[in-house]
């Protein structure tokens, strides 16, 4: 609990933030705020750089599948124009009424967070808003299990504007903005083909494992989330350059551009999350997603095989399992998890040979296996060929299913398509359902 008489002194100065900030109302290019120091006497310019969340345009956040479909950019409630201007003491009072564990400090740079937040991008909050019905029950489990501040449920909101989409020009991605070796370091697949980095919910239970130890090595939360946007050996560096100094606002000057920004971008977020009505601000009408469920999946599966045979949107296939980069999960690597409608769980299940089958040597021309012929030994291989497709050992019988092929079933039986088409007296790849093919193993 923080002392009343302490914290009332923190807000005021900054914690222990000792010069005077005056903050210009300019933003260049949208992407930083100039500030004017005041300290010992003298003066100097800085330009804080914003968070990139601050910047992306609103049409960009109704990208994802979900926001188009269950966000109504025409329907925001009665979100006003005008922000009602309110005094410092005001904000003050309204952050220490806030039920959190994280200390909220007031300071100028806090005010001109708010301001943003509250001003030009207050449809941006409207849209965050609506979009918190999507994502905040995942934050909240993840948080609560580690015994974590629920205020941290914000921190996306700063990294992603809850954007699942989001790629930083680091190369950071997903709603909590993990860079590749942090995410592998906290169990997140990263490869050709799979990226758990953008899946909501495993990104969310990493993201709550990293602030734990974070918080384990600062035990300042101010310090945590810092270390969360630059990394906890420059936060390292900076707490070295100043003396030893363990508070976030006397490591300031030491920290870069964007990580200055960052701190009081949370702080306005939670105040925004928590006030937006006092500025005239209301969520986006939203309709409530359809219930889904997940499937373990075992074997090589293509969005287009589901699509076409479950009757479900690709891009709503796309947007349940952002983690796949290709519309390919890779099952045969090792149980992948597939999310759909809640509907379409039992159609998967009872069609999910035909799915497997359709459309399988189309959409999976990279796993055919090519014959390469040796005109150095062209009797060797005609004799194995023929060896190969000669009809030897015990018969057994494949009735042929709706949407079967020959490769496919060729793969069943660990045989290949030539062998069948020997075996059956086939001339061609066409084979109709209901038939039978003779299999010699």
């Amino acid at each position: 609990m923080i002392n009343k008489p302490t914290y009332m002194k923190k807000v005021i100065i900054g914690t222990s933030l000792l010069f005077s900030i005056f903050l210009t109302p300019q933003i260049h290019a949208q992407e930083s705020v100039d500030v004017l120091i005041r300290e010992n006497g003298t003066e100097r310019n800085e330009s804080i750089e914003l968070p990139k969340s601050m910047t992306y345009p609103l049409d960009s956040l109704f990208t994802d599948w979900k926001a188009k479909n269950y966000i109504d950019l025409g329907k925001d409630c009665s979100t006003s124009t005008e922000n009602p201007l309110f005094s410092d003491s005001t904000y003050i009072d309204r952050l220490s009424r806030m039920p959190t564990v994280m200390e909220m400090p007031y300071n100028e740079i806090v005010r001109k967070f708010i301001d943003m937040y509250a001003g030009r991008l207050r449809n941006h909050v409207a849209f965050m808003l609506s979009a918190c019905n999507f994502y905040m029950p995942i934050f909240e489990e993840a948080l609560d299990a580690y015994d974590l501040p629920l205020e941290l449920k914000y921190l996306p909101i700063i990294e992603s504007a809850l954007n699942p989409s989001a790629v930083s020009r680091a190369g950071a991605c997903g709603l909590w903005q993990f860079m590749l070796g942090t995410g592998k370091m906290y169990g997140l697949e990263s490869n050709s083909l799979v990226d758990e980095r953008r899946d909501p919910i495993k990104a969310t239970w990493a993201a709550a494992r990293y602030l734990k130890d974070m918080y384990d090595i600062y035990k300042d939360w101010n310090l945590v989330i810092a270390a969360y946007n630059c990394g906890p050996g420059t936060i390292n560096k900076a707490i070295r350059r100043s003396g030893g100094k363990t508070d976030y606002w006397e490591i300031y000057n030491y920290l870069p551009k964007e990580t200055r920004g960052y701190v009081p971008a949370f702080i306005a977020a939670n105040y925004v999350m928590t006030y937006y009505c006092k500025h005239n601000i209301c969520p986006m009408e939203t309709n409530i997603p359809d219930a889904t469920d997940t499937i373990q999946v075992s074997r090589n599966l293509h969005f287009e095989q589901i699509a076409d045979i479950c009757g479900v949107n690709l891009d709503e296939i796309k947007s349940l399992n952002p983690q796949y980069k290709k519309n390919i999960i890779p099952g045969e690597s090792k149980p992948q998890t597939l999310r759909l409608p809640m509907n379409s769980i039992s159609t998967f299940i009872d069609k999910q040979d035909t799915i497997y089958a359709h459309r399988c040597d189309e959409l999976f021309k990279n796993r055919r296996v090519v014959a390469v012929n040796d005109t150095r030994s062209n009797s060797r291989s005609s004799s194995r060929s023929s060896k190969s497709t000669s009809a030897s050992g015990n018969a057994t019988y494949h009735k042929i299913r709706s949407g079967e092929n020959l490769g496919s079933i060729a793969r069943k039986y660990g045989v290949t398509v030539n062998q069948l088409k020997s075996w059956n007296g086939l001339r061609n790849n066409n084979i109709a359902a209901g038939k039978r093919l003779k299999i010699y193993k």
